[in-house]
């Protein structure tokens, strides 16, 4: 076991027993002022730390509150400069939108837990004005926060007032300093992942090379959406509309994001069923450098949140105890999994059908790099492939508004499988 700190966010309803949403609603419109401050200047050229303590100085909520929302707003622009070359926005002026209060415990908010498991919150909403009530929501997270204040190996963090949904919520995060994770060389099953535009396959596979199960998630949506705004974006820039542009990017990237959360969930719901399960990715640090397949393709592949998926699976499963690793994904798509062939060439594989060149073995694509990512796990960790022959049905998740978790198959060696979409509606 390997010890490792994790942080997870929590969110409740604020049932408002003292003060008003709109006291709620007045810190928020407060923190966008600030927000919008630190943006304008740093267009200007400020130094940041400047930034920061003139916007402090001049702020209405207290100092450690407009701290972090400072801090927020100049994360945003460090990651437009980190991404600007793949085409993305400047952070934009909030208009009518709210912003999140960004507040510490014990400074910005307090939560006091009741004997009767109840949770009350104090909300300082601009300076001297107090926002009281009982947070309401998810047994679960109840359960998580309650931990958080009684085990001394965890901590209450900062937290954000939000208004979604039509309601005001916050959102806590809460620490665990030595979450135990397992040791990857103690794992029993071997989980590969391929990660692609529109899904994600795994497959499961024991020490001795033999596989357990495997399945391809779909979200074909993120795809489609991304198209979309794409779209709106370059005609909104071509009538000089920046500013809704920008808008448009933004809720762009909210949508995508909370698509691979909803998928990263069910991955690591997959992955549990196993014992002592390790999952692995391909290394994609280098992916950039070798994607080369004209200037809109570029455009669309470099943009994918590859990595950030990954994240989101790793970040999930070591809260689950699962450990993660990488791999040199090295002709994972082109390379034939049986071992007695290991026949490669990029004639191998057309879109979601993968045919040897050479042995004429066929299977789903991204279900069979899947696989040889794995083998590459096993080269990398020993120097010894297990012998690999067929591959069983990919089995598929329907979508959750279908009726959810229900399995279609198809036979590993056909040309196609049936797959759909395990996107939750």
């Amino acid at each position: 076991m390997q010890s490792s700190k994790l942080t997870q966010t929590l969110s409740f309803g604020l049932d408002i027993h003292a003060g008003s949403g709109v006291d709620l609603q007045t810190g928020c419109i407060e923190a966008r002022r600030i927000r919008n401050e630190a943006n304008r200047l740093d267009r200007v050229g400020w130094d940041w730390g400047d930034i920061k303590s003139t916007v402090v100085d001049n702020a209405d909520h207290v100092n450690n509150t407009s701290q972090l929302i400072v801090d927020k707003a100049l994360g945003e622009i460090e990651t437009y400069h980190d991404n600007k070359d793949d085409g993305w926005g400047r952070p934009y002026p909030y208009i009518d939108e709210s912003y999140p209060m960004v507040m510490n415990h014990r400074e910005g908010y307090r939560l006091f837990p009741e004997d009767d498991g109840t949770v009350r919150f104090r909300i300082t909403a601009t300076r001297g004005t107090h926002v009281k009530g009982e947070l309401r929501g998810n047994p679960d997270h109840f359960d998580r926060l309650q931990i958080a204040f009684n085990d001394e190996e965890w901590r209450v963090g900062t937290a954000e007032v939000v208004h979604k949904h039509n309601e005001w919520r916050l959102h806590v995060t809460v620490t665990h300093e030595t979450h135990r994770v397992a040791s990857k060389n103690d794992a029993d099953t071997i989980v590969g992942v391929d990660v692609n535009e529109d899904c994600i396959a795994l497959a499961a596979m024991s020490r001795n090379g033999g596989v357990k199960q495997s399945v391809v998630f779909e979200y074909p949506s993120v795809k489609e959406q991304r198209h979309e705004f794409f779209t709106k974006r370059k005609r909104m820039q071509k009538a000089n509309q920046t500013a809704f542009a920008s808008t448009v990017q933004t809720e762009e990237r909210d949508y995508v994001h909370d698509c691979l959360h909803k998928v990263s969930r069910r991955v690591v719901d997959w992955v549990s069923q196993f014992t002592n399960p390790v999952i692995v990715f391909e290394d994609l640090k280098d992916m950039r450098d070798s994607i080369d397949y004209g200037t809109r393709m570029n455009r669309r592949l470099h943009s994918l949140p590859f990595a950030a998926l990954q994240e989101m699976v790793s970040y999930k499963a070591a809260w689950e105890g699962v450990p993660s690793d990488e791999v040199d994904p090295e002709y994972t798509s082109q390379r034939c999994p049986r071992t007695e062939c290991q026949h490669t060439e990029r004639a191998n594989r057309h879109r979601k059908r993968f045919k040897c060149q050479q042995c004429e073995f066929q299977d789903h694509s991204d279900r069979k790099a899947a696989v040889c990512v794995v083998q590459n796990w096993f080269d990398e960790q020993s120097g010894n492939v297990p012998p690999l022959e067929t591959l069983p049905r990919v089995r598929t998740v329907r979508r959750a508004a279908s009726g959810g978790g229900g399995a279609a198959d198809s036979h590993g060696r056909h040309s196609r499988s049936g797959v759909t979409s395990a996107e939750e509606a």
